[in-house]
């Protein structure tokens, strides 16, 4: 008896464990198109319209390469309106003698498909997804015992696994693990950033456009000028790309930010990781052939390498580790809504507008935007972890649950009480100042803290620091936090933290 083989909108490789010994003319693949998964939160339009239309492209590859694809498209006026329906309508059309699916990146939708076997009455084989560089059990085991958990530590096991950036004798290329401290510089203009890589929209591209735009109108962002890569083929074009024109200046600049540059050095090349049309291990040999050709100096290869082989391997660990009990956290008590000017970017804070119409947009902005920008903003505010979570969510092409909630939750927001970083990433405007231009066209004037036309996040830092003293005291990284707040005159503290209610009560109008 034939299998059915499920593929989910993020598993879009043909080297997928669910298609392994999978039969063409003989197994049925499915793939859908549905509802409950384009609507459970305010996707992007420009995610539906990647998500979708690189599944219509697999498919079609599926096809020529002989499988059987049932292929589910998006009606709103469809009987399925979720996977189920839809699976279960073609076992009943097939008999399969089981199901075979790679296991998914949500919690959410793991648990259903683990119903499955019972709800449906069929054997359902969950395969463990081989994309990644590390399985479950494997971080399981690296983590077992540990109160906290340090992404340096388990990127150097990582390192040692892949044998990627590392020498005949053991020890890490250039006499170090991590560069980080030499990729902090501000970019003023020079060398200039290379224009982004383009792939221009076909038939299929343009059908689903079409399509998006008729039945998710009123959805975060734009469908205008798509051109990202929704094929494999593009998507390594898109790689390449990178390698030739940004990766040389990436690790220079790669926490800068520009008024004028959305992209700057960044590879954007974290939608077709996180949907499947790049492989991790790809993408990092690419980058390192770089090194040891002498195309790209050692800072921008170890940090890019870094972020995929460390942090992204790192964050899906913790993910799996710690559902569901990780999404409820909210250790710091914060509980107010998420600001409306987050879902319009019309705000007079310069570098809020800048970040969140780059969202908007571009259904995209880089790692510093999101972390010391936005994502530093709702830390200060003291906003709901479980709305800011949901809108990184939302608003990025590159956001699937295993990767956006243990970033926000606990990189941004540090609601898990430090299990995933050592301290907050709190900062005032004067990081904003040092990492970008965005100062210079502000409304508020980043060097004061007081006073109608201070930044706002001046005051929000301190007042930040003056509300969570006791659950920071005894980290020893804040502990010059707070003593540049203490050694303040104490009318001068009582002043900021004015400002700073007032701040709070009135997020809304900043």
């Amino acid at each position: 008896m034939a299998n059915l083989i499920l593929v989910l909108g993020d598993q879009l490789s043909h080297h997928l464990s669910a298609l392994e010994g999978a039969i063409p003319g003989t197994d049925q693949i499915v793939m859908a198109e549905v509802h409950e998964e384009a609507s459970y939160t305010n996707h992007h339009r420009k995610k539906l319209v990647l998500i979708f239309s690189a599944m219509r492209h697999f498919a079609g590859e599926l096809e020529q390469r002989g499988f059987n694809v049932h292929y589910h498209r998006y009606a709103p006026d469809t009987p399925h309106h979720n996977l189920e329906d839809v699976v279960r309508d073609q076992c009943q059309h097939h008999r399969p003698a089981r199901l075979i699916t790679t296991e998914c990146g949500e919690y959410r939708l793991d648990q259903q498909i683990r119903q499955w076997r019972e709800r449906l009455g069929l054997p359902v084989e969950i395969r463990p997804d081989s994309r990644f560089l590390a399985s479950k059990d494997e971080f399981a085991r690296w983590a077992e015992g540990c109160k906290q958990l340090r992404m340096e530590f388990f990127y150097r096991e990582m390192r040692r696994k892949t044998g990627l950036l590392m020498t005949a004798e053991g020890e890490p290329e250039g006499g170090r693990w991590n560069y980080d401290a030499d990729n902090r510089r501000k970019w003023t203009g020079t060398p200039p950033a290379p224009a982004t890589f383009r792939a221009e929209p076909d038939d299929i591209t343009r059908e689903v456009i079409d399509l998006v735009e008729t039945h998710f109108a009123d959805h975060f962002g734009t469908t205008d000028d798509f051109h990202f890569a929704v094929t494999a083929g593009d998507a390594r074009a898109a790689l390449a790309h990178f390698i030739d024109f940004a990766l040389p200046c990436f690790g220079d600049f790669q926490d800068a930010m520009s008024d004028h540059e959305d992209w700057l050095f960044h590879a954007i090349l974290s939608p077709y990781l996180n949907c499947g049309l790049l492989n991790p291990m790809e993408v990092c040999e690419a980058a390192e052939r770089a090194w040891y050709a002498g195309q790209a100096p050692i800072n921008a290869v170890e940090g890019f390498i870094r972020q995929i082989l460390g942090w992204r391997e790192f964050v899906r660990g913790i993910y799996w580790l710690t559902m569901p009990d990780y999404a409820r956290e909210n250790r710091l008590g914060n509980n107010r809504p998420l600001p409306w000017f987050y879902w319009t970017g019309e705000t007079h804070m310069h570098c809020m507008h800048r970040a969140i119409d780059s969202t908007l947009r571009n259904g995209y902005a880089h790692h510093i935007q999101r972390l010391m920008v936005t994502g530093n903003f709702a830390l200060l505010a003291g906003v709901r972890p479980e709305e800011i979570c949901d809108w990184y969510l939302a608003v990025y092409v590159d956001a699937y649950d295993w990767v956006e909630l243990p970033n926000t939750l606990g990189m941004v927001m540090h609601a898990d009480g430090g299990y995933l970083g050592s301290k907050p990433y709190a900062a005032s405007g004067k990081y904003i100042h040092r990492m970008s231009d965005y100062c210079r066209q502000c409304h508020y004037r980043v060097d004061l803290a007081t006073g109608d036309d201070a930044c706002p996040f001046n005051a929000l830092y301190w007042h930040f620091i003056d509300r969570h003293q006791e659950q920071f005291r005894q980290n020893p990284r804040m502990k010059m936090m707070f003593r540049n707040w203490h050694r303040q005159d104490g009318q001068r503290r009582q002043e900021i933290l004015e400002r700073a209610e007032w701040l709070l009560e009135n997020l809304d109008k900043l």
